[in-house]
């Protein structure tokens, strides 16, 4: 019981004491001159005040019955952010293996998987571990195709290096990064999501991009890509 409830249960005890008290008679005074009658011999017993049960705890509504029997609400689903478009970011430098190619946009993402493929099945011959996820530079486009450099991260230098391979380190510096989800057909809405991103605040781009595959090419379904693209700045 707080103290509020303490003061007032002291104040409600007092109440039925001093009721009794103002209804007790005075006693009578004798005329003027006439002797006082005499006393009683025994005296008339005081009336007793009626004993004031102690007052009733006051108990909190969440000790109540139906306070213990109310089931706790559920706890609220988390807050969806939403993916990152323009959010500034530095790319840090990474060993990287790497393969050059060309591709027409008619077959762009079939390219991209197959130099992936030559990539991922070197290293299962020579026993390497992907160190981060593949990434595709795009070095060059035209209106009919596109230059373009895969790269998977690695700890250690890949040997027996195949036909237009080598090692090297991936793109660093400042850059833009925004997130694409869904197939590759669908990369165009994003780009020019992105170009009008980079019109409306001034900004601009060197002659390169960067796609970081978060989900694996080669094993998820084409329309569950998770794709980040990096925008390096001038």
């Amino acid at each position: 019981m707080n103290r509020i409830n303490t003061l007032r249960a002291a104040l409600v005890a007092l109440l039925p004491l001093a009721a009794i008290a103002l209804a007790s008679p005075a006693p009578a005074q004798s005329p003027s001159g006439s002797p006082a009658p005499a006393a009683s011999p025994t005296p008339a017993p005081a009336p007793s005040a009626t004993p004031v049960p102690p007052p009733a705890e006051t108990k909190s509504p969440a000790d109540s019955p139906a306070a213990a029997q109310t089931p706790a609400p559920a706890p609220a689903a988390p807050v969806q952010t939403a993916d990152p478009f323009g959010e500034p970011f530095t790319l840090e430098p990474k060993k990287v293996v790497m393969l050059k190619g060309t591709a027409n946009w008619d077959s762009a993402f079939d390219a991209l998987i197959e130099a992936f493929k030559q990539l991922t099945t070197l290293l299962d011959k020579d026993g390497v571990k992907a160190s981060g996820n593949p990434m595709i530079v795009y070095t060059s486009t035209d209106d009919t195709g596109f230059t373009f450099i895969a790269e998977i991260p690695v700890d250690q230098d890949v040997k027996n290096l195949g036909k237009n391979m080598s090692m090297g380190n991936s793109p660093d510096g400042k850059a833009l990064k925004f997130v694409h989800r869904g197939s590759y057909d669908n990369m165009d809405n994003t780009y020019e999501a992105i170009t009008n991103h980079l019109d409306d605040k001034k900004l601009e781009a060197k002659d390169t991009f960067i796609e970081e595959y978060i989900t694996d090419p080669l094993k998820t379904a084409e329309d569950k890509l998770v794709i980040n693209v990096y925008v390096p700045l001038k």
